[in-house]
C-alpha cells in the first residue's frame, strides 16, 4: 500500500478514534474500500486514488465521526453469512443477535423438513433469512410493522430469492403487528420455532450509543416503561403458534436477564426449559424456552 494511502487511512483513523468510534481503523478501511468499490482485503492492491475518491472518502469519514452508522454510509450490513441492504428506517442488525439465531438453527436442524419458523419484529430480515438459508427446507414467516423497515425486509428477501429456492426454503413477509394473535392464526400449533428481537429499551432510558440513539428507528428500540411491552405480546403469540416441543428465543437488554425469563415463568404450564443465555461479552442477552403440551392460553 503506497505511503500516501497509508497516511489517508491513518488520518481518518485518528479522526474516528477522537470521535470515540469503537473500531476506527476498521471503519476507515471499510469506508475507503466502499469508495473504491472493492473488498476491504483488496486495499493493499490500490495504487492511487482520484481526487473525487479522496473527497468522497473524507466526506464519509466526517459523517462517521458524527456517529452516522457505518452501515448507513455503505448501505450494507453483515450478519452471520448474510450481506443485507440497510439504511434509514430499519434497525441495523447487531453481532449479539447471532447467538440467538445459532440457538434456533441448532433446534431446527434436529427436525425433519419441511420446517416452519416465525420471525417476529423482523426488521431487515437478518434472523428470518439466516434461519431459512442455514436450515434447508425451512419456511420462515417474517412479521414487521414498520413501513420503512418492511421495505428493507422485502428488498433483502428478493435479493436472496434464488439462494432460498435452491435449497427449498422460503421467507414469507407479513406487514403487520407481531403482537396480533390473529395475524398468523392459520399456523396455530404448527410452528417449530419462533424467534424475536423485539424493541426492549425502557421508554425513559436513552441508548448509550449515538448510532442507536440518533439513527435507529424509535419503533425498533422502545417498548414501555420496563421495555417488555412487546415481549409480553410475543410470548402469547408464540404460545399460540408453537407445536408441543417448539422452540422460542427472544433477545433482551443486558439488564433484563431476570425480568425476561420471568415472563415465561408466569406461564409454567405453557413453557419449560426456560433458560437465559449470554452474548459474546458474557452479558445476559436472550431467553429460550420450549413449548409444553398445555393448551393455548387466553388473554
Amino acid at each position: 500500500m503506497p505511503s500516501d494511502l497509508k497516511a489517508i487511512i491513518s488520518k481518518a483513523t485518528a479522526l474516528l478514534a477522537e470521535a470515540k468510534v469503537s473500531s476506527p481503523q476498521v471503519d476507515a478501511e471499510l469506508l475507503l474500500a466502499h469508495v473504491v468499490g472493492i473488498e476491504r482485503g483488496q486495499l493493499l492492491t490500490v495504487v492511487d486514488l482520484t481526487d473525487e475518491q479522496v473527497s468522497d472518502f473524507e466526506m464519509l469519514v466526517a459523517r462517521r465521526a458524527n456517529r452516522v452508522p457505518l452501515q448507513h454510509l455503505t448501505g450494507v450490513a453483515y450478519f452471520r453469512h448474510l450481506e443485507l441492504v440497510v439504511g434509514p428506517g430499519v434497525f441495523v442488525p447487531r453481532p449479539e443477535t447471532e447467538l440467538l439465531v445459532e440457538a434456533a438453527v441448532k433446534h431446527l436442524k434436529t427436525l425433519n423438513s419441511p420446517r416452519i419458523a416465525v420471525d417476529l419484529c423482523a426488521g431487515s430480515g437478518a434472523i428470518a433469512l439466516s434461519l431459512a438459508l442455514e436450515v434447508p427446507g425451512t419456511t420462515v414467516h417474517a412479521v414487521e410493522i414498520s413501513e420503512d423497515a418492511f421495505k428493507w425486509l422485502t428488498h433483502n428477501v428478493v435479493d436472496h430469492a434464488a439462494k432460498l429456492e435452491a435449497i427449498d426454503s422460503r421467507v414469507i413477509v407479513h406487514h403487520g403487528n407481531s403482537g396480533d394473535r390473529s395475524l398468523l392464526g392459520d399456523l396455530a400449533n404448527q410452528v417449530d420455532a419462533v424467534v424475536s428481537n423485539p424493541p426492549y429499551i425502557p421508554s425513559e432510558m436513552i441508548p448509550r450509543d449515538p448510532e442507536a440513539r440518533d439513527h435507529d428507528p424509535a419503533i425498533a428500540l422502545f417498548s414501555g416503561l420496563d421495555g417488555l411491552d412487546v415481549a409480553r405480546e410475543v410470548v402469547l403469540v408464540a404460545a399460540d403458534l408453537l407445536k408441543p416441543g417448539g422452540f422460542i428465543g427472544m433477545e433482551h437488554a443486558d439488564v433484563q436477564g431476570e425480568s425476561m425469563p420471568a415472563l415465561f415463568n408466569e406461564m409454567p404450564n405453557v413453557w419449560c426449559e426456560i433458560t437465559d443465555n449470554l452474548d459474546y461479552n458474557q452479558l445476559p442477552r436472550f431467553t429460550t424456552a420450549i413449548r409444553s403440551n398445555a393448551a393455548s392460553v387466553g388473554r
